[in-house]
């Protein structure tokens, strides 16, 4: 028997607002950061669990505290009773009825939760000596359903129902899981489009994209519209007519102002626009799907839970669905929601990005492929090549795909180094910052 002997957190933040990258029309100059949490254990193999909450700077130590807040769930508790079942242990932490008065199960609090989530399963997997996407692809079904919290999501999705499509899946799990390894999972890069990337920056990273044999790329759009049309244009006719061209409001539009901004985007043969207004309006989604049509509306790496992602569902506001890792109550919500996106058969491209997004998120798509939807067809996963030397299992993409990680763990783990190099405010890399003069 062991026990949780330290919760540890950290606030790491990356200084990308220097170069832009990661720059869009409603966040023009974000820090890539994560509040970063270390659970360690008495157990003599030593292992412990990791797992962050990603934010773009100020608000980092907000988070941080907001997963302090929950040490007490986890201090002196014994692990192996933590992990036996982890859709009690996620239940507790979402139904304290203290903390849930903050959301509920939305926001500072539910996200935070979500690293507390991520980490045990990511020591979970370490113990197992499996990566998490395989971890999860071996559990029965009926060990997945128990995973899953069913209330405020019956009308849509029952476990009875989650169950038959949980076990249509078993059959070719095996085959799948070759097909995985053989073949990799698809991507698509935002690298050549960030908003504050010059035309000839954005036109040289997408002959680049090209080059590395990704098929489709996604550009920010919303802050000017003369803009967005000369950049779209530019990224056509770099690419050609056989890549994908995706584009990203981040929330930036009115419904109205949606559909009429992408009438002009529309002749460059758009593949998506994600994120047209804010993230909570569903009827607005919905008219904007509608008006926009036939092309396809994404959203969900602001989706606060898998009550709004229902919801969105049923109302037919999105036809491609984008879980993100550090947005919702972790692994377990996340199930639920590819749950959902089976139950209505909408395709799941994830958010990724950011510190540690890519990372953390390519397990639940390969996990879906092997264990719920069964396919690949028409998804992909989001690649940014930003900041994964400071991971301690990097991804692994190349010939425009994701190749399954095979190191035991959910890939939260960050290097010692670099969180000690970028603590805010007192690491190396914000001291060299103040005595620069630059203002963090």
């Amino acid at each position: 028997m062991s026990t949780v002997i330290a919760v540890e957190t950290s606030d790491v933040r990356f200084p990308t607002s220097r170069h832009l990258d990661g720059s869009d029309a409603m966040n023009p100059d974000p820090d890539y950061s994560a509040a970063y949490l270390r659970i360690r254990t008495d157990a003599e193999d030593g292992l412990e669990g990791h797992g962050f909450v990603f934010t773009i700077g100020r608000g980092n130590d907000v988070e941080t505290a907001a997963i302090t807040a929950l040490a007490p769930y986890l201090m002196g508790r014994n692990v192996e009773e933590l992990l036996a079942n982890m859709g009690a242990t996620y239940k507790e932490l979402i139904n304290d009825s203290q903390l849930r008065w903050l959301g509920p199960e939305k926001g500072v609090m539910h996200m935070a939760i979500g690293a507390v989530v991520n980490a045990l399963w990511d020591l979970k997997s370490k113990r197992a000596g499996l990566p998490l996407w395989q971890l999860l692809g071996s559990m029965s079904p009926e060990e997945l359903v128990e995973l899953v919290d069913f209330r405020y999501l019956s009308d849509a999705l029952t476990p009875e129902q989650a169950l038959e499509i949980l076990r249509a899946a078993v059959p070719g799990r095996a085959e799948r899981q070759a097909t995985l390894l053989a073949e990799g999972y698809p991507g698509y890069t935002t690298t050549p489009g960030w908003l504050g990337y010059s035309d000839e920056k954005l036109t040289r990273l997408a002959h680049e994209a090209v080059a590395d044999g990704f098929k489709q790329i996604k550009l920010k759009v919303g802050a000017d519209l003369a803009d967005d049309i000369r950049r779209v244009r530019a990224a056509r006719a770099a690419v050609g007519p056989d890549i994908k061209i995706a584009v990203d409001a981040n929330q930036r539009w009115d419904v109205d102002a949606a559909i009429e901004w992408m009438k002009h985007l529309a002749p460059f043969d758009i593949a998506w626009i994600e994120e047209p207004t804010s993230p909570d309006d569903i009827l607005g989604h919905a008219a904007i799907a509608r008006g926009v049509a036939p092309i396809p509306v994404a959203t969900g790496e602001h989706v606060q839970n898998r009550v709004v992602f229902k919801q969105m569902l049923q109302a037919k506001s999105l036809e491609v669905l984008q879980i993100d890792a550090a947005r919702v109550a972790g692994v377990n919500e996340n199930v639920a929601i590819l749950l959902l996106a089976a139950k209505f058969g909408v395709r799941v491209c994830p958010h990724a990005g950011g510190v540690g997004l890519c990372e953390a998120v390519q397990h639940l798509s390969m996990f879906d492929f092997v264990a719920v939807s069964g396919t690949k067809e028409d998804r992909m996963i989001e690649f940014v090549d930003h900041l994964h030397e400071h991971f301690v299992t990097p991804i692994d993409v190349h010939d425009g795909c994701y190749w399954p990680p095979l190191a035991p763990g959910a890939g939260n783990e960050m290097h010692a180094a670099s969180i000690e190099e970028y603590s805010f405010p007192h690491g190396a890399a914000w001291r060299e910052d103040a005595l620069a003069g630059i203002p963090a």
